[in-house]
């Protein structure tokens, strides 16, 4: 394995994460949909629930089958998965299927979702030991930054090739860069260390911290940290995906900006998403990942309060991106924290398990902002009650704090 460069295992997960994140490009086929094949807007954006549902499912499912079979062939089968959910999508489009869409996009397309999602992640937490948040952010970054380049593709393939013939041409493309870093990923040597982090008794040096435990993905589970983790990402996702199921509409409504300017800012929130998923990751390598997660909380507990008496339409937008670089952080630091916690002996299963909260949260947040808003016909009922959720998860930040620090102790 000398011969593997962990950077190049980096770009490997990032053309991985590249090609998955275009789920995040979806919206730029609603309207060609709608005119092509008159399906409506709901029928359409179900496709993507059912994605996110099928992505969040099937990390906890196949989470296992990463961790025994390693991510060379992980990542390939996400790819065969992805694409081929993509390539099936040409078809039932062709036929004018819904239903063959829902099969191709939402449920394979999804799974190979999960299986892609985080088939690099538990083998860059081993390559990168010393900067595990750096890594994971990198990663997971080409998630986040997928759709900055599959939705004007995609915009500009419809008008020359049609709507199948762009599911082909993508799914054949994304094929081809997961099976590139598919071909190159693989895990470190049991014992390897980068050069200089070793000391010259050969000890792991105070740059990186001793993990929590080393725990099975069974054993996790069964513990209170696993809990107060996934109430935390819960939280932090379903104020995210809430903000951006409606952000083009709120900021209409909420301090009257044009159709256009709104549009744009939904576009921009989309670069904040991904820097904030390489920035926060990598700040939390040096202030910890329990504290980063308290900082997360007290800033959105702090803008989710202040939010309903907002009518400046660019103080709006500067909370709603820092918002969306914080729902990207949680996203990137969630791996490193795993490790920090329960070791990377069975990392991607765990990881698997704590991304149904994303699922959850897929649900949760656009149901909760549109049933609030129909009723009370107006979004500031909303910011108050995910005001509560956060305050929730700030205290559970404590207790994790309080808990690690406490385990820390009795090892010592």
């Amino acid at each position: 394995m000398k011969h593997k460069n962990r950077w190049l295992i980096a770009v490997s997960a990032i053309f991985i994460h590249l090609s998955i994140g275009s789920i995040y490009a979806y919206s730029v086929y609603k309207e060609p949909f709608a005119e092509k094949y008159g399906w409506g807007s709901t029928d359409v954006a179900f496709s993507f629930t059912i994605a996110i549902f099928f992505l969040g499912l099937s990390t906890a499912i196949f989470g296992r089958f990463v961790e025994k079979k390693g991510p060379r062939i992980s990542a390939f089968v996400a790819a065969v998965l992805f694409s081929g959910g993509m390539i099936g999508s040409g078809f039932a489009l062709s036929m004018e299927s819904l239903i063959g869409f829902y099969i191709f996009f939402g449920v394979i397309g999804g799974i190979g979702l999960g299986i892609g999602y985080i088939s690099p992640v538990s083998t860059l937490v081993k390559w990168f030991p010393d900067r595990r948040g750096l890594a994971t952010g990198m990663a997971v970054f080409g998630f986040g930054a997928g759709a900055l380049i599959a939705g004007p593709l995609a915009a500009r393939f419809m008008n020359t090739v049609g709507i199948p013939g762009t599911f082909y041409i993508l799914g054949i493309s994304y094929f081809i860069l997961m099976s590139l870093g598919a071909a190159y990923i693989a895990r470190p040597e049991e014992g390897w260390s980068p050069k200089g982090i070793k000391d010259v008794s050969g000890e792991q040096s105070t740059r990186v911290k001793k993990d929590l435990a080393q725990m099975t993905a069974n054993e996790a589970v069964k513990t209170g940290r696993f809990w107060m983790l996934w109430w935390m990402m819960l939280i932090n996702i379903s104020a995210g995906i809430m903000l951006i199921s409606v952000a083009s509409p709120m900021a209409q409504e909420k301090v009257g900006m044009s159709a256009i300017a709104a549009a744009a800012m939904v576009g921009i929130m989309g670069l904040f998403n991904g820097g904030g998923r390489i920035g926060w990751a990598t700040i939390s390598d040096y202030v910890g990942r329990s504290n980063i997660y308290m900082i997360f909380f007290i800033i959105q507990l702090i803008f989710f309060l202040v939010l309903p008496y907002i009518t400046n339409a660019l103080l709006f937008q500067i909370m709603i991106f820092i918002i969306l670089t914080i729902y990207g952080g949680g996203f990137a630091s969630l791996p490193a924290f795993i490790g920090d916690l329960f070791g990377t002996k069975q990392l991607g299963a765990i990881h698997g398990y704590l991304l149904t909260s994303w699922s959850t949260a897929g649900i949760l947040g656009p149901m909760v902002v549109a049933y609030i808003r129909e009723t009370t016909e107006s979004y500031n009922i909303t910011f108050y009650i995910f005001a509560f959720l956060l305050a929730t998860a700030l205290v559970v930040s404590f207790m994790m704090r309080s808990s690690i620090k406490k385990q820390r102790r009795l090892q010592t």
